[in-house]
């Protein structure tokens, strides 16, 4: 706490203090920021001209607003840093539940405490940080705990009647007196309870059952929201909506490059792991790929959205396969490979709801096509589009042709868990697969050309050059021809 703040209600009126409400508050502090070009909400990605710009206009307008967008989009985290616009520490009349401001109080509490001590009522200060409530819309969410109801156990220890205001045990909202106030997904919470939110949102005041007080209380609201809900759980009723001031839509970041930043922001990653651990940036492009594709796939319920946290536990589940090969091979140091890819299947799959045609294809089929759609769309980001190639005269003598026929003799067995050496050897293996590498890309260390030359298999499979079975402990590359007329088995001779 900062020294020399007023103690005393006199100490207070004599230093000047401003009454101001909390809307003015963060206006003024968003004033602030603005002209010094202070970013208040650092860490939110891709929203500089969309999301920010709107909500920094909803503040300057002093509205109550809500976040509406699919799961995964950041709005909780957006209301949290609205936090920063408050003022470090405001003051209350000490011992008040209600945060009652000494210069204009609301509670019995607060003016009989004002009455009877006069200048020398005490005053506490509370940071910003105590001033944010956040709840959860549930359908069991009741009035009185939003707003507050009699108390009978306060009634029977003040031997008060259930008249007397002091009886009252306040709700959330009330406690929320000069803070913020949030809540999650409001179309959860049931119609009636929505209806009870009127007035506050209105008139600016609340009414607790069997009592006359009307308690004008200073709150800025932030609601959030999933399109989704409206149709499936329940509805946000046409009053109250009209009631909020201002509706700002998010989305998902629209660039490979922003949904980057947000995984690698948010994946929690142990340094001691990420320091011994290479991830090229070729595998974290396919990582977000699988987002969007999923994001455009037939199969997902796109209402229901694919949220962010898909790529955020995706990507700490690379790092982990890396990690556990690390481990088990007893080496220092080890880099991701493109079969630690399949490290993310239970990512997908439990972070993507399918419609029926999902459903009817299988959850686990419908993340390893997820996976295929994000490796093929990234291949042509470094290698020539197999399929075009095929039609040209040039076919024969094609940089893919020779890996091809390859091949036609041999099979390659990849599992994540082999070691490096191992790994290296069955990867060398392949004729011309190095050279096809080597004449794309230049000055490449050992490791990215060996990522990259694995790379080259999964996408002559995902093209249909190749053929890819994934069992539960191999990855085998083949003949397309020669894998149509026989059962793969991790044990055949030819084995690499």
């Amino acid at each position: 706490m900062q020294q020399n703040l007023p103690t005393t209600l006199g100490a207070l009126k004599k230093s000047g203090f401003a009454l101001r409400s909390i809307k003015e508050e963060m206006r003024d502090n968003l004033i602030h920021a603005l002209k010094n070009k202070i970013d208040l909400f650092e860490g939110i990605q891709g929203y500089e001209l969309s999301v920010i710009p709107q909500l920094q206009t909803a503040i300057l307008s002093k509205h109550n607003i809500i976040l509406l967008g699919l799961r995964g989009q950041a709005k909780t985290k957006i209301a949290r840093l609205m936090v920063r616009l408050l003022d470090e520490y405001i003051p209350i009349v000490e011992g008040s539940e209600i945060n009652d401001n000494p210069l204009q109080p609301l509670s019995r509490f607060a003016k009989d405490r004002i009455e009877e001590k006069g200048d020398d009522t005490p005053i506490a200060w509370i940071h910003r940080d105590l001033r944010y409530t956040e709840k959860l819309a549930t359908p069991d969410v009741s009035v009185a705990d939003l707003i507050g109801d009699a108390d009978p156990i306060k009634a029977a220890t003040l031997k008060l009647p259930y008249s007397d205001e002091r009886v009252i045990h306040y709700g959330l909202i009330p406690r929320s007196n000069r803070g913020l106030f949030v809540i999650n997904e409001l179309p959860d919470l049931q119609a009636r309870i929505q209806v009870s939110l009127f007035n506050i949102l209105q008139e600016g005041d609340i009414q607790i059952r069997g009592f006359k007080l009307r308690m004008p209380l200073d709150i800025q609201f932030i609601f959030t929201a999933n399109p989704e809900d409206y149709t499936n759980r329940g509805s946000i009723v046409t009053p109250l909506k009209d009631r909020i001031d201002s509706q700002i839509l998010t989305h998902y970041p629209k660039t490979l490059e922003i949904a980057q930043r947000v995984t690698m922001q948010e994946a929690d990653i142990n340094p001691d792991v990420s320091s011994k651990i290479y991830c090229a940036p070729l595998l974290k492009r396919i990582l977000e790929r699988v987002a969007f594709e999923a994001r455009e796939s037939t199969f997902v319920d796109q209402k229901s959205g694919v949220s962010a946290r898909l790529t955020i536990s995706a990507y700490e589940n690379l790092y982990s396969s890396a990690y556990r090969r690390m481990l088990m091979q007893h080496s220092d140091t080890e880099f991701v490979r493109i079969t630690d890819l399949m490290s993310m299947i239970p990512n997908i799959t439990g972070k993507v709801e399918l419609v029926y045609e999902g459903e009817v294809e299988g959850v686990s089929n419908v993340a390893q096509n997820l996976l295929g759609k994000a490796i093929r769309s990234e291949f042509l980001m470094h290698f020539p589009d197999p399929n075009k190639l095929a039609k040209t005269k040039q076919r024969a003598n094609g940089p893919f042709e020779k890996i091809v026929t390859w091949f036609n003799d041999n099979t390659l067995f990849l599992n994540p868990d082999l070691s490096f050496d191992e790994y290296r050897k069955r990867i060398l293996n392949v004729s011309y697969l190095k050279e096809v590498v080597t004449n794309h890309h230049h000055d490449l260390s050992e490791t990215d050309t060996l990522l990259m030359m694995e790379f080259v298999l999964h996408g002559l499979a995902e093209y249909n050059k190749l053929s890819k079975f994934v069992s539960d402990t191999d990855i085998k590359f083949s003949d397309l021809m020669n894998s149509m007329l026989k059962v793969p088995s991790s044990n055949e001779e030819e084995e690499i």
